[in-house]
C-alpha cells in the first residue's frame, strides 16, 4: 500500500549453462519439449481429433486457448455489468430486456448483446417469462464491495495493457496504473493528487476487509498486547483488528498524508489507534510493538526495498516479536505471475515472490524462524509469521 521507494533491481533468474557455456536440458525439459512438439505437430490435432479416446485432448486444448483468446472479452463483460449498476437490481427482483435497458440507458439492440453475453458467463441467468435474475458468479461479486472496486479501477489497467508489447520494454512510471496508485511521500500535494489518493485509500479500504479477516483468522493475536500496521493506509486492518481484538494496543505507521485520512476515518469510527508519520524507507520506525504487519506492502516493491523493509521490521519488534507479512504469493502461479506480473510492471515497481521467496529475505535480514500459514483464500492472501 505504501509506495514511495522502488528500485530498478532486475528480477530476472539466472540461465542454467554449462562448464561449456551450453543450456543445460534434463530428462524432463526435454519430455516437455517432445510433448509441446507432438501437440503442436498438425497430423497429431487430425489424429486426436478423428480417434475417439482421444479427441478429449484436442477439445480440452481447443477451448483452453480460446478461454485465452477471448478472456478480455470476457473481462469487459463484467466490467460494464459491474459500471452500469446492474448487479444490485438484479439481485432485488428478475427483470425484463426492456427495463435492464432502461436502468443501462442502452439500446434495445445493445441490452439484448449485454444480458446475453452475461448469462454465458453465468453472471446473469435467464428466469421465466422472459425476465432474467442475478446469476452464480454475479452473486459473488456483488457480495464483495471490495472485488467490485477492483473490477471498477481495471479500466486504468486494460488501457495500460492496449500495447503490452511496448509496456514491457521499459518500466514507465507514466502509466494509467501508476497515475492512479499515486502515494507521495511528500508533505505537498496538488488537489489532483490528494483526490488520487482518496481514490486509491477507499479502494485499498474496501478491499481490505476479506484480506484482514484471513490474516485475523490465520494467527493468533490474542498473544500479543501492541500490534503495528506499517502502510497499513486509511487503518482499516486496525479497526477490525479492534474489533475482533479490543485488548491489543494499535499502532499505525503512515506517510503524513496517509496519516491525515486514518486518524478522520479511525476517530469517527472511535478505534483508539496511535498513527505515527514518515517515510517507512527513510525514518526510524516507532517501537514498543511486539507484534508487526506487513500486509500487501512488499509486493508492491523491489527486491532491495523489501529487504531493507524487514531489517527495519526486525530492529523495531521488541525481544520475541512476531511479523506477520501477508500479500498474495507466487505459490498461485496464474494469480501471482500471469496477473499480478504485469500489473505490478505497469504499476512501476513490485512483483509477487513465493513464499520461499520471502522466507529466505526474512531469514537474510535477521528473522531466524518463519513459518507460512494456511488461509481460506490462497489464491488472494498467503501469511508468512517470522520471528
Amino acid at each position: 500500500m505504501h509506495k514511495p521507494y522502488a528500485s530498478r533491481q532486475s528480477t530476472l533468474p539466472k540461465t542454467s549453462l554449462s562448464r561449456t557455456g551450453e543450456r543445460r536440458e534434463t530428462l524432463l525439459d526435454r519430455i516437455k519439449t517432445a510433448r509441446s512438439n507432438l501437440l503442436a505437430n498438425p497430423g497429431f490435432q487430425k489424429f486426436c481429433a478423428a480417434f475417439w479416446p482421444t479427441r478429449f485432448i484436442t477439445r480440452s486444448k481447443a477451448a483452453e486457448v480460446f478461454d485465452l483468446c477471448a478472456g478480455f472479452v470476457y473481462t469487459q463483460v463484467l466490467l460494464t455489468c459491474v459500471r452500469l449498476n446492474l448487479l444490485k437490481p438484479l439481485r432485488e427482483q428478475s427483470l425484463t430486456l426492456e427495463e435492464i435497458g432502461d436502468l443501462a440507458g442502452l439500446p434495445s439492440d445493445g441490452t439484448w448483446r449485454l444480458v446475453q453475453a452475461a448469462v454465458s458467463l453465468d453472471i446473469i441467468e435467464q428466469r421465466s417469462e422472459g425476465r432474467y435474475g442475478l446469476g452464480p458468479v454475479g452473486a459473488a461479486v456483488i457480495g464483495n464491495p471490495g472485488l467490485q472496486g477492483m473490477i471498477a479501477h481495471h479500466e486504468h489497467f486494460y488501457a495500460d495493457l492496449a500495447d503490452p508489447v511496448s509496456l514491457l520494454k521499459a518500466r514507465s512510471k507514466h502509466t494509467e496504473l501508476a497515475k492512479y496508485w499515486l502515494y507521495s511521500p511528500d508533505d505537498v500535494q496538488t488537489p489532483s493528487e490528494r483526490a488520487a489518493m482518496a481514490a486509491y485509500s477507499d479502494l485499498m479500504s474496501t478491499t481490505q476487509v476479506a484480506i484482514a479477516d484471513e490474516v485475523l483468522r490465520a494467527y493468533p493475536f490474542r498473544r500479543h498486547s501492541h500490534v503495528m500496521d506499517v502502510g497499513g493506509g486509511d487503518g482499516t486492518f486496525l479497526g477490525l483488528a479492534h474489533d475482533r481484538y479490543p485488548h491489543l494496543e494499535l499502532s499505525l505507521f503512515e506517510l503524513p498524508t496517509v496519516v491525515e485520512i486514518a486518524d478522520q476515518r479511525l476517530g469517527q469510527a472511535g478505534v483508539p489507534v496511535a498513527t505515527h508519520a514518515g517515510n517507512m524507507f527513510e525514518d526510524e520506525w516507532p517501537g514498543g510493538a511486539d507484534l508487526i504487519t506487513l500486509i500487501r506492502v512488499a509486493l508492491d516493491h523491489d527486491d532491495h526495498a523489501v529487504e531493507r523493509l524487514l531489517k527495519r521490521a526486525r530492529k523495531a519488534l521488541k525481544p520475541g516479536g512476531v511479523l506477520l507479512l501477508a500479500e498474495p504469493m507466487s505459490d498461485s502461479p496464474k494469480v501471482g505471475h500471469a496477473y499480478f506480473g504485469l500489473y505490478l510492471w505497469a504499476m512501476g515497481s513490485g512483483r509477487a515472490r513465493s513464499s520461499e521467496e520471502l522466507r529466505v529475505m526474512l531469514n537474510r535480514a535477521g528473522f531466524a524462524q518463519t513459518k507460512l500459514l494456511g488461509t481460506g483464500l490462497p489464491d488472494i492472501v498467503r501469511v508468512i509469521r517470522a520471528s
